[in-house]
């Protein structure tokens, strides 16, 4: 049940307005406050304490109010009646929207041949988590790896290979695909080749030139050129799938990029020039997408350079025609650095004129930095932007020494999984949009807003109900303040979930997560379980309240995409 949005109907309806419903920060006061007598007072000409006297009989007749009582200048308290709570919270809860929609999801983004590196840690994360969110609330989701496959990256490397081992068959014309080649690559070697190569090139006039050709000719479909490509396509996407698991992120649905996209070129480039949407400027083929009413630089869209070669704008909006043709969707949504707004914004405006994909149903959600202690750029030791395994390996060095310090023995499996949880918790917890300082001493804490404190809180919910066994149905007990307010907050999942999904903000759900864990491990102090004195009927009724916020709580600690390990 969305308790917020239940009750808010029922006091609208009872009222016959719209009224504001609000959570006090402090429940003693009441679960909910309204200040429907101070909106309604004027248009009825009446002082808003009075009017909220004339307002208490009526909410009194609703069902789930225990008690409602006037504060302030004309504020109305609500208290709910146990019965109510409990019998809502006994109930599952399953958010579902009421208008399911199909959404291709773009995040990842991962570039062949090169490692996965901060950059990526964001996208991946957040994408994830939205797939997750969407999914669970009935939404048909397609998640797409946009991965860089195509253009000069390829070049490079291909040229850079060709200067390491000019003697192999692949550079020449004649090159049979069928002929076995005695050439393996070692993946380590592959992260080094782009690097290597891209520094090499802006030294060397003659090597760039070379990378030029080669993209050419690989792009027309170079069988030698393509063979050695396929080879080290095949290595990187298992790299990339590595990580990808090590982060627990659901497997993409499409593993497609540039290249897949570049098949349908032709097809969008005969919309374009039938609307004569593509011009000539100083030798590019562009789309001219400023508006009259544009108060910023609004620069034309890039079809082809001056070269005539495809572009990085001419693929993606060839993948989002893919996209239109093969999902179908009723949105598509990426997850990219804030930086590239000005890109996604001119890539809207093109498929909207085109008539490929309409403007409105277009969202970029894009995100911050992840930045050091010292507010910069968070980078490894040698100054080099840190990849993702050298992160998840950080925070893993952080755990296990944690851990030693505790004196307790963990698994390697317990360790990995308080690791993830520390990077991706940490992640999860700031508003997409802002910058946030990664420390991995300090997302590693059991306590605070942490990763690790989520897990152990779920945990401990594990370790009572395990040493219970069978939890039998219980019936209602006489609810403190402690096992109330845990039931409420698990009553706010729904809402919560579908809060994060309209508003783009998975920082709702790590906030609810750990809002939820402060409310558990209260009642877990305050309300013994197991303890002998317990009366039977009473433990009865407080190990169903823990398996209620367990379940809660593992479904949003899934929802981050996290693992609830045996022990911490």
């Amino acid at each position: 049940m969305n308790l917020y949005k239940y009750v808010s109907n029922a006091i609208n309806e009872k009222l016959g307005t719209k009224v504001n419903l609000e959570v006090p920060r402090n429940r003693e006061f009441g679960d909910f406050s309204t200040n429907a007598a101070m909106v309604m007072a004027k248009s009825a000409g009446k002082n808003p304490r009075e009017l909220a006297g004339e307002i208490l009989p009526k909410l009194a007749e609703l069902d789930f109010v225990a008690d409602a009582t006037i504060a302030g200048p004309g504020f109305i308290n609500i208290k709910l009646r146990d019965d109510f709570i409990w019998n809502a919270a006994t109930q599952p809860q399953i958010p579902k929207s009421d208008a399911p929609m199909t959404i291709d999801l773009d995040y990842g983004a991962y570039n062949v041949a090169k490692n996965l590196h901060i950059g990526h840690l964001r996208t991946s994360i957040v994408g994830d988590t939205f797939n997750r969110i969407a999914k669970l609330l009935g939404h048909k989701t397609y998640s797409w790896n946009h991965i860089g496959d195509w253009g000069k990256p390829m070049a490079l490397i291909i040229a850079w290979i060709e200067r390491l081992h000019p003697e192999l068959p692949y550079f020449s014309d004649n090159f049979d695909p069928n002929t076995p080649v005695d050439f393996e690559i070692d993946p380590t070697e592959l992260n080094t080749y782009y690097p290597a190569a891209s520094a090499f090139a802006k030294e060397n006039a003659d090597f760039q030139s070379h990378a030029q050709e080669i993209k050419a000719r690989f792009q027309d479909g170079h069988m030698g050129y393509f063979a050695l490509y396929e080879k080290f396509l095949k290595i990187s996407l298992e790299m990339m799938n590595e990580t990808v698991k090590r982060l627990n992120i659901l497997p993409f649905d499409y593993d497609l990029g540039e290249r897949n996209a570049a098949k349908y070129l032709p097809a969008v480039e005969k919309i374009l020039r039938s609307q004569n949407l593509i011009t000539e400027s100083d030798g590019a083929q562009v789309i001219v997408v400023k508006r009259d009413d544009d108060n910023k630089p609004m620069p034309p869209y890039m079809w082809t350079d001056s070269r005539g070669a495809d572009t990085y704008d001419s693929t993606d909006l060839a993948a989002v025609y893919c996209r239109k043709n093969v999902d179908n969707p009723d949105k598509i949504i990426y997850f990219t650095d804030l930086r590239q707004g000005l890109h996604f914004e001119q890539l809207f405006r093109a498929a909207d004129m085109s008539g490929i994909f309409k403007y409105e149903n277009f969202e970029h959600i894009g995100y911050g930095t992840i930045n050091g202690r010292d507010g910069k750029p968070f980078k490894t030791r040698d100054g080099n932007a840190a990849g993702l395994d050298d992160i998840i390996d950080a925070v893993n060095d952080a755990v296990n020494q944690r851990v030693i310090e505790s004196g307790k023995n963990l698994d390697s499996d317990t360790i990995n999984a308080i690791a993830l949880a520390a990077v991706k918790f940490n992640d999860l917890l700031h508003d997409v949009r802002s910058d946030y300082i990664f420390d991995p001493s300090a997302v590693t804490s059991f306590e605070g807003r942490t990763g690790p404190y989520i897990l152990y809180t779920a945990v401990r919910l594990n370790s009572v109900l395990k040493r219970a066994g069978d939890v039998p149905n219980a019936s209602r007990i006489p609810l403190s303040t402690d096992e109330r307010n845990l039931l409420i907050g698990v009553l706010d999942f729904e809402r919560i979930v579908h809060s994060a999904f309209e508003n783009r903000a998975t920082d709702l759900i790590a906030n609810y997560a750990y809002d939820l864990c402060q409310l558990t491990n209260t009642f877990y102090h305050n309300c013994p379980i197991l303890r002998d004195d317990v009366p039977s009927d009473i433990r009865a009724g407080r190990l169903h309240i823990a398996k209620i916020a367990r379940d809660t709580l593992a479904q949003t600690i899934d929802l981050m995409g996290l693992k609830i390990p045996s022990e911490m």
